[in-house]
């Protein structure tokens, strides 16, 4: 269903105009947007860094092995589902990625910034994309499965985001989210990416919870490569040049070798092993089946 987030009228349509109160989304450059661009702030994220992302994403190790884990937990989790709603989908890689994997799935996905949305609709053609901002998702009961792909450690109000997921979920559908995990490993990349955390197992699986969901899974990955991890993260820290980018530009040997390890590391993960550290945590939780 949609929600009206005007006067929170819930209601099945193919229009957005709400038949309680008239109010509708504006519709600008081909989005309908539910939130205006937010200001430059010290919080959330910088609009200059999508052409970065977009530029670095496709061949970086990271990115691709990270795209490979949501993939194979779509697939292991939700094989039944046929919808799946991205909350901060940036540039549309992770999107793109799980449309060439699952083609049957029909995809949408919400930016706040206009900017990350110019770089989606290139990449999307034909997926539904809102300017919207994910602390009012305008959906009631609505897709099979909403993702958060290092979205919430960038909002100061990650547990409201979390309620309006649960909101926007359908019974016995759920979320597939990742973060970064480890305080120890705050450093400068942290500050200039605008994080306003990084995660404990614990906290996220106290806030996942207290939204409504139950744990399914949930495993640190960018595990095995922890120790490199550490050491690039105190060399920065003590580095008075620090660039953001230039942890992406690395030799196509080394990235080869980074990006087989992820791989080895998967096939860890996709035989039952939930590793206990790593860079980032993989959460995947449902909606039960009678939730209000």
């Amino acid at each position: 269903m949609k929600r009206c987030l005007a006067c929170e009228y819930c209601f099945e349509s193919e229009e957005w105009d709400c038949p309680r109160c008239g109010c509708r989304p504006t519709l600008r450059h081909g989005l309908l947007r539910f939130a205006a661009d937010p200001p430059n702030v010290k919080g959330g994220f910088k609009r200059e860094y999508f052409a970065q992302l977009a530029r670095f994403e496709e061949g970086n190790f990271w990115f691709r092995a990270r795209n490979r884990l949501i993939q194979w937990a779509l697939r292991k989790y939700f094989p039944d589902a046929r919808t799946l709603f991205e909350v901060g989908c940036g540039t549309g890689f992770v999107l793109k990625g799980v449309r060439e994997a699952l083609p049957r799935m029909r995809l949408a996905g919400s930016e706040i910034f206009r900017d990350g949305l110019v770089f989606a609709q290139a990449r999307l053609p034909g997926v539904d994309l809102y300017q919207m901002d994910a602390r009012q998702i305008p959906f009631e009961r609505e897709f099979d499965v909403i993702g958060a792909f290092d979205v919430l450690e960038h909002i100061a109000e990650d547990e409201v985001v979390l309620t309006q997921m649960f909101r926007a979920t359908r019974p016995e559908g759920g979320i597939l989210v990742t973060v970064p995990q480890h305080g120890f490993l705050w450093s400068a990349s942290d500050e200039h990416a605008m994080h306003q955390r990084r995660y404990s197992r614990a906290e996220l699986r106290r806030k996942v919870e207290q939204a409504g969901f139950g744990i399914q899974r949930i495993t640190s990955f960018i595990s095995l490569l922890l120790p490199f991890m550490i050491y690039s993260r105190m060399r920065r820290n003590r580095s008075r040049d620090f660039e953001l980018w230039k942890e992406f530009e690395i030799s196509r040997p080394l990235n080869a070798l980074l990006g087989s390890i992820l791989t080895a590391e998967r096939a860890i993960i996709q035989r039952g092993v939930s590793f206990p550290a790593g860079g980032s945590l993989l959460l995947i939780a449902k909606r039960p089946a009678t939730a209000q």
